[in-house]
Formats: C-alpha cells, sequence, structure tokens
C-alpha cells in the first residue's frame, strides 16, 4: 500500500480543543492520522503527527496554511513537512 506520509508538529500553550480542530481539518480533507504523540510540558502542548495525504484531493500548501492559521488563533506554532523535504534535511 502506498503513503505519501507528511509530519505536523504543533508548539504553545496548552489549551482545550488541540488536537479537535487539527483533527478536524484532516478529516475534512481526507488526510488519515497514521501516528500521533502528545506530550505537556511544564504547561506546554507537544504533538507530533504522521500523516498520510496520500487521499486528500486539496493541495498541501492550502492544508499547511489553514494549520497555519489555527496556529494563529490559538496562539501556536503549527509546521507541516512533507516527508521528502524532512528526508533530505536530515540526510548524514
Amino acid at each position: 500500500m502506498n503513503k505519501e506520509l507528511s509530519f505536523i508538529t504543533v508548539i504553545g500553550e496548552d489549551q482545550k480543543g488541540i488536537v479537535a480542530k487539527v483533527s478536524d481539518l484532516l478529516y475534512r480533507y481526507d488526510i488519515n492520522i497514521e501516528d500521533i504523540t502528545q506530550k505537556i510540558m511544564d504547561g506546554y502542548f507537544v504533538m507530533t503527527m504522521l500523516v498520510d495525504v496520500k487521499d486528500s484531493k486539496v493541495a498541501l500548501e492550502k492544508v499547511r496554511s489553514e494549520l497555519e492559521e489555527i496556529g494563529t488563533q490559538m496562539k501556536l506554532k503549527i509546521q507541516l513537512q512533507h516527508e521528502d523535504i524532512f528526508k533530505v534535511m536530515h540526510r548524514v
């Protein structure tokens, strides 16, 4: 089964609704959450998601823009990075 993976990272002050807002956006664009980790560290919310964007009919840039908009509204730093870019950046 082919997948097109991307990473989403979320960092900011802990508050209600972070996971709900991000996962709702992903659901609306047919993006599957493959793996998710989250933790509260000294009052800060830290989440990493591995998502499959293969079935999404929306350009990754639109998803990135809407995630950043959620980040602005909730005072969070949200980044979306395609797996290919991540691999290039972390080559030894």
